[in-house]
Formats: structure tokens, sequence, C-alpha cells
């Protein structure tokens, strides 16, 4: 069988081929164009809207357009009413978050360094967890009557069990070896709080924190049921009994709106605190 043996050109690869497609990997986005990217859906889907509204013979009093929407709001900015009730759900929210906050965040970490702890106080700690909101309120307008310490109280109780839950769980998942290794090199217990502990386990505090968050304001949503005359919860209930749908959508993408900021805060919170973290670095440098 004759072997060919003559010698042919070899194949030539277009410059800058090899460099540009096979050494170069994914295409990386930067931080601005994954925020234009967030927004394009929200962004859409308002525009949808808008047309349905406007073309699909929607009636305004069943869902108002975007636009609809945005001349209340722009009304309700000029006689500065929104400004008022925005202002006092904050202030609301704001209150509840820190007081509940900080007992959700100490309960947590007297449970997760101590077993005992744990035995004498998660058991009722999760069984208040499991009562609905709407169930309190009723005790809770006899306890605080219709002052705001009833609506502080429901947003503070909200919030606690997420950073409670979150903060026992992230102190039970450092990792035993880290804490064998301190125990070796001398350091002592506040240094293991300090610098192993409370380090390891900020990843699921500030998860927790995000969701609290959240809460804050279902919680509110419900507070602000009870008898008052401020608040985006009170504009909302206000609008239903005069039929103003356009006001009680202004108060839902209100909501919405200061959700996504307050997770924005929240990531912020994040990339600054662990700013350690590898995962969270990698994502600094993107």
């Amino acid at each position: 069988m004759a072997i060919d043996l003559s010698t042919r050109a070899p194949r030539t690869v277009p410059s800058g081929y090899r460099v540009g497609h096979l050494a170069r990997g994914p295409r990386s986005w930067s931080a601005r164009e994954l925020l234009v990217l967030s927004w394009l859906a929200p962004l859409l889907f308002a525009l949808a809207w808008e047309a349905v509204c406007r073309f699909g013979g929607v009636n305004e009093q069943v869902m108002p357009a975007p636009s609809a929407v945005l001349a209340t709001a722009w009304t309700l900015v000029k006689d500065g009413s929104l400004f008022v009730h925005l202002g006092y759900s904050l202030l609301r929210a704001a209150t509840g978050f820190l007081i509940g906050g900080g007992i959700g965040f100490g309960l947590g970490l007297i449970v997760g360094f101590s077993r005992l702890a744990e035995a004498l106080l998660d058991r009722s700690i999760q069984m208040i967890r499991a009562i609905p909101f709407l169930a309190l309120l009723p005790l809770v307008i006899v306890w605080f009557g219709v002052d705001e310490a009833g609506k502080i109280f429901l947003v503070s109780l909200g919030v606690l069990f997420p950073i409670y839950i979150n903060t026992v769980l992230g102190i039970r998942q450092v990792d035993p070896k880290l804490l064998e290794v301190a125990k070796v090199t001398g350091l002592s217990l506040r240094g293991r709080i300090t610098k192993i502990i409370l380090p390891g386990a900020m990843p699921s505090i500030l998860t927790g924190v995000r969701y609290a968050l959240a809460v804050a304001w279902l919680a509110l949503v419900i507070a602000e049921t009870i008898a008052t005359t401020k608040g985006i919860g009170f504009l909302a209930m206000d609008a239903r009994e005069f039929l103003q749908t356009n006001v009680i959508v202004l108060t839902i993408v209100i909501y919405a709106a200061i959700g996504v900021i307050a997770d924005g805060i929240a990531r912020a919170l994040e990339r600054r605190l662990l700013a350690w973290h590898p995962n969270y670095a990698k994502e600094e440098r993107r």
C-alpha cells in the first residue's frame, strides 16, 4: 500500500484568531451593563402595561395606565401629602427595624453560642414566629391602643425572626476546624468571636437583614390598617373607600420602589462588610 509522504502546506490560521477565539474566555459584563439589564424587564413590563391600557380597552377604574399613576403621584407631590404619608411610614419601618433587628440579633447570639439558651428560648420563639400578623392584630389593639406603639411593635416582631434565625444559623455553620486552629494558636475567646465566628456568620446574618427589610414593609402594611390618618397604608385604605384605583396602584409602586432601594442598601452593606469573602470580592472586581 502506497503511503503519500508529500508535504502539504499547513493550513493558515488568521492572525488574531488564536488569541481572540481560543484564549479569550466568556464575555465579562460590566457593572453598568448589568445594571441596565436588571431594569430591562420592569421597563418592558411598564411599556406593555401602558399599551394594553391605551389600546386594549381596559377600564381605568380596573387598571389605570402607568401615565395616569404618574400624574396622580405628581398631584400628591405638589400638594405635599405624599411626602407626609411616606415620612410617617419610613419612620415607623425604621424604628421597628432597629428595635426588632437588635433584639433578634441579641437573641441569635445567645442561642447560637449556648445550647442551654437554645433549650430555654428557641421553642418559644418558634411558636411565636408561627402566629400570623392578622391573628395578633386584635390583641395588639387591646395592648397598645391605636397609637404608634402598636404599629412599631408589629414591625419589630416581623423583623425579629429572620435576623434571629439567620444569626443562629450563621454561628452554627462556622467551620469547626477554624475554631480548633484558633485554640491551638492561643487566640482568646473574645478574639475567636470577633475574628472568626462573627465574620464567618456575617453572610448569613446579612441575608437575614435583606429578608427582614422585606418583612418590615409587609408588617407595616398590616400595622397601618389600625386606625391611623398618616402613612402609605392609610393612603391605600382611604383610596379603596373612594375607588381611587390610581392611588392604590401608586402605593403598590411606592412599596416596590422602597423595596428595591432597601435591597440596594443591603447589597452595598454586604460588599463593604464582606470584602474579605472571595465571592463578594469577585463581584466587586466585576
